[in-house]
């Protein structure tokens, strides 16, 4: 920006002279200026009201002048402005002001096996052995979210605590999960009503009494099916729906998990669309999303329940269902159900090749007891879990981005030693070295952990690279925008 060049005024010291004609005209001059100088301040109205002027002799002048110029400005200041004026500050470009990372874990699928290992010497259950490596990486994030692959449906209405193909856990792995850092626990699935209507709304109302939040299902049909959360200083709009599970000969109008009817009561509680009929889904999902942004939602994740069971790639219909989405504006899906881990997609919207959409089909087990032994699939995906995090940004000008997406795999171990344990082990590769030391493995267990790296890296890591790559070029480019918008500007006037 071009300087202001204002005159200098330079402070000279003057001599006392013998003659007194010079003096006398001096002595003039000066009162000349001082009235000058007060007429002037007067009409500026820059002098106070407990102002006085005194005339000084010649020899105190120059002190005098400096002292008025470290009180205020001086007279030549005030009728043509400062000696030097300062240059204009460069605005700053557009930058971060806060993030929301969100973490979001796979399903847990609570077997019999897996439930025994909490049960306690006095009848109650503690599950914190499940999660205690995973924590302080769920603890971490700004706000946590798992899937609740069973229901809590207590024992006092003559129900028993259950595993495959009728899930009903003790209440205290919502007290786990809590412990861990989780934040949101996901209730639509298709196991969401295997205790029917009364262990369907005590799930709800359970995980609510904890302090955790419920999305896919509620207590009563005026809640919203959505959630419009303030994380970090950005609001996300979430929301999660499940696939039904139809009978052979299913009746119109109903809804259906697993092949059973859900009640009335019920029936409008769960989010949920029919495959193959899906143009009511899209419909509902079009008004929530503008429900969520008439909230203020400055971003929006999908969470859905959908796809084949122990297929380690997404099937077509959930190719089709991603890339609508993906039209609609959704800015990242979060597939569940297969039990396995598949893919991550940089998914372009049809409409407006400018839009993304990240696309992770299936996050597998979080914890479960499908061991090698005990499937038929043999692979060992069953056991593979991870930790997907993606990351939010808020700039300065107030518009949000995905600015970041991330893959922790974790392995689901299970100790025999000195009790039955299913702990999940976080496979960080930083510490690869340390993962026998930190997470107690043996020998055969390490082995089992690097197999599940590599199994999940292979599933997820050429997706993963294209969309991180892909959202840290629109960073660069986004934050080189910004600056050449305040530096061009500045170059004009120049």
């Amino acid at each position: 920006m071009a300087e202001n060049h204002s005159p200098k005024y330079r402070k000279r010291r003057k001599k006392r002279s013998s003659s007194s004609p010079i003096v006398i005209g001096l002595v003039l001059v000066m009162g000349v200026l001082v009235l000058f100088s007060l007429g002037l301040r007067l009409l500026l109205n820059s002098a106070g009201p407990d102002e006085t002027t005194v005339a000084q002799p010649a020899e105190t002048q120059s002190a005098a002048v400096e002292a008025t110029e470290e009180k205020g400005p001086s007279l030549w200041e005030r009728l043509f402005g400062s000696k030097e004026t300062e240059p204009e500050k460069t605005p700053e470009p557009e930058h971060v002001v806060s993030t929301a990372r969100i973490a979001v874990t796979g399903d847990i699928l609570m077997h019999m096996p897996v439930i025994n290992t909490g049960l306690q010497s006095d009848g109650s259950y503690n599950f914190d052995s499940i999660f205690r490596y995973l924590t302080p990486y769920a603890s971490a994030a700004d706000y946590a979210v798992a899937n609740l692959e069973t229901t809590l449906c207590g024992t006092d209405k003559g129900y028993k605590y259950s595993g495959y193909p009728a899930f009903n856990c003790p209440d205290e792995i919502v007290d786990a999960l809590r412990f861990a850092g989780f934040d949101m626990l996901l209730t639509a699935n298709n196991h969401c009503y295997d205790t029917s209507e009364y262990g369907f709304l005590r799930t709800v109302r359970t995980v609510r009494d904890k302090g955790l939040q419920v999305l896919g299902t509620r207590a009563a049909a005026e809640e919203p099916k959505y959630a419009v959360q303030d994380i970090g200083g950005i609001k996300i709009g979430m929301v999660n729906y499940t696939y039904q599970g139809l009978p052979d000969n299913p009746t119109a109008g109903k809804v259906y998990m697993n092949k059973n009817t859900l009640s009335d009561t019920c029936a409008p509680l769960v989010n949920s669309f029919v495959t193959g009929q899906m143009e009511p889904f899209y419909q509902e999902v079009g008004q929530l999303l503008e429900a969520m942004k008439a909230q203020g939602a400055e971003a929006t994740v999908m969470f859905i329940h959908w796809g084949n069971e122990y297929q380690t790639t997404p099937s077509g219909e959930q190719q089709q269902i991603a890339q609508q989405l993906c039209d609609m504006g959704f800015d990242v899906i979060v597939g569940g159900h297969p039990h396995v881990i598949q893919p991550m997609e940089l998914l372009t919207s049809r409409s407006d090749p400018d839009r993304k959409t990240v696309c992770l089909y299936s996050t597998g087990n979080a914890v479960s007891n499908q061991r090698i032994a005990e499937m038929n699939l043999k692979t060992g995906h069953t056991e593979d879990a991870l930790l997907f995090s993606v990351t939010f940004s808020k700039y300065s000008d107030g518009t949000v981005y995905l600015e970041d997406v991330d893959i922790l795999p974790c392995w689901v171990d299970l100790r025999t030693e000195p009790q039955t344990q299913y702990p999940i082990i976080p496979l960080e590769d930083s510490l690869r070295s340390q993962w026998q030391s930190l997470f107690s493995l043996t020998d055969e267990a390490l082995e089992g952990a690097q197999k599940s790296y590599d199994r999940t890296t292979a599933l997820t890591g050429p997706g993963l690279l294209t969309a991180r790559n892909y959202l840290a070029e629109q960073k660069q480019q986004r934050e080189a925008d910004y600056l050449a918008a305040v530096t061009a500007p500045q170059d004009q006037a120049a």
